[in-house]
C-alpha cells in the first residue's frame, strides 16, 4: 500500500443530537495535522493555514504541547470530506479513514490543528467528526459554533491567573496594586472597581492594568503598597477636581482613566520638585490650573483616543509665564 493510500482506524462512539449524528474519538495530533484543512476554497491546505491563521498563536499552542505539561481537552470539530473515504468497521465500533490532506474540513479548532502541525510532540486529541454534511450544514454549524459560544471575559482570566500560577512578574505587580484599590477602605476607587467582570460604571481589571502599565517603570523598585499610596493620593486630587465640576463619575471611563494615568509622570515630577512629597494636597496644588481650564465636555465626551485627551490635559496644566 502506498503512502497516498494509507488508512487509519480508531474506536469511536456514535452520538445523536437533534437532526445530526456525529462520531466522537481520539486521534493523534500529527494525523490531524496531515488530514485537516480550513477552507473548501483553498487549493493548498498547508498554505491555507498560513494565509488565514495567526502563526504566533499556533506556535504558542505548539510550545504548550511540547513542554509536556499542558492539556487541551476541547474537541476539534470536523466534517468528513469525500477524500476521507470514511467507513465503519469492527462491527460498527471503529471509524476508518484515508490519510489525505483534504480528508476533513475543520469547523472548530483551526489554530489548535495548526499548532499540532508545528509541534514536535504527539498527543491524542478528542475529535468530533460529522459525516455527509452539505455545504449549507457545514456553514451553519461553523456559524453556530463561532457565534453561540461565549468566550471567558479577559477580566475573569486576569482575576484567576494568580490561582493558576500563570502570572508573570508584571501581572503580579499590577494585580496587587489593583487589589489594594479594590479592597482598601482608604482607596478613592473603593466601590468603583470590578475585579472579575466588565462593567460600564466601574473600572475593570483589564482597563486598570492597561492604564497603570504605562507608568510602572517610573516607580523603580517600589513595592505595590508604595505605588498604591502615591497613585491613590494622585487620584484623590484628580477626583476632587472632577467633583468640583460635577463630573467625578466619569473617572471610571476607560479613556478618561487611561489619560489621567498617562499624564501622572509629568504631574508627579512637578509635585516632587515643588513640595518634595506625594501628598494629595500637593497633587491638588499642581493640578489646580488644569481644573480651572478644563472643559467638562472633554471628560463627559472624551472621544476614542486617550492620547488626544492626555495632550489636552497637559495643555491645561500650562500657565502663563511672567518675570
Amino acid at each position: 500500500m502506498t503512502q497516498e493510500e494509507k488508512f487509519h482506524s480508531y474506536s469511536m462512539s456514535l452520538v445523536t443530537q437533534g437532526e445530526h449524528k456525529f462520531y466522537t474519538l481520539t486521534v493523534p495530533s500529527e494525523i490531524l495535522a496531515k488530514t485537516c484543512f480550513i477552507s473548501s476554497r483553498e487549493d493548498d491546505p498547508k498554505e491555507g493555514f498560513q494565509r488565514l491563521l495567526d502563526e504566533k498563536r499556533a506556535q504558542q499552542i505548539a510550545d504548550y504541547i511540547d513542554n509536556g505539561l499542558g492539556t487541551i481537552p476541547t474537541a476539534i470539530i470536523l466534517s468528513a470530506q469525500p477524500d476521507a473515504q470514511l467507513e465503519l468497521t469492527g462491527k460498527g465500533k471503529t471509524l476508518k479513514f484515508k490519510e489525505h490532506p483534504k480528508a476533513f474540513l475543520i469547523l472548530d479548532g483551526q489554530h489548535r490543528v495548526y499548532g499540532f502541525n508545528l509541534a514536535k510532540s504527539s498527543v491524542r486529541i478528542p475529535v468530533v467528526i460529522y459525516n455527509n454534511l452539505s455545504r449549507r450544514d457545514e456553514s451553519r454549524i461553523f456559524i453556530d459554533i463561532n457565534t453561540k459560544q461565549k468566550p471567558v471575559p479577559n477580566e475573569l482570566l486576569f482575576d484567576i491567573k494568580n490561582l493558576a500560577e500563570y502570572e508573570n512578574d508584571s501581572e503580579t505587580f499590577l494585580r496587587e496594586i489593583f487589589d489594594l484599590f479594590h479592597e482598601n477602605p482608604n482607596s478613592i476607587l473603593l466601590g468603583l472597581t470590578s475585579s472579575a467582570e466588565k462593567s460600564r460604571t466601574k473600572l475593570s481589571r483589564v482597563t486598570f492594568n492597561s492604564a497603570v502599565v504605562l507608568i510602572t517603570k517610573y516607580f523603580g523598585d517600589k513595592e505595590p503598597g508604595e505605588v498604591y499610596d502615591i497613585c491613590n493620593n494622585y487620584l484623590i486630587a484628580v477626583y476632587s477636581g472632577l467633583r468640583k465640576l460635577g463630573i467625578e463619575r466619569h473617572i471610571t471611563n476607560s479613556i478618561v482613566f487611561k489619560a489621567t494615568i498617562s499624564v501622572f509622570p509629568h504631574i508627579a515630577q512637578r509635585t516632587k520638585d515643588k513640595y518634595s512629597n506625594y501628598l494629595s494636597e500637593s497633587f491638588s496644588e499642581i493640578l489646580a490650573p488644569l481644573f480651572i481650564k478644563l472643559k467638562p465636555t472633554k471628560i463627559t465626551k472624551p472621544g476614542s483616543s486617550y492620547k488626544d485627551l492626555s495632550t489636552y490635559l497637559l495643555d491645561c496644566l500650562k500657565t502663563d509665564f511672567t518675570l
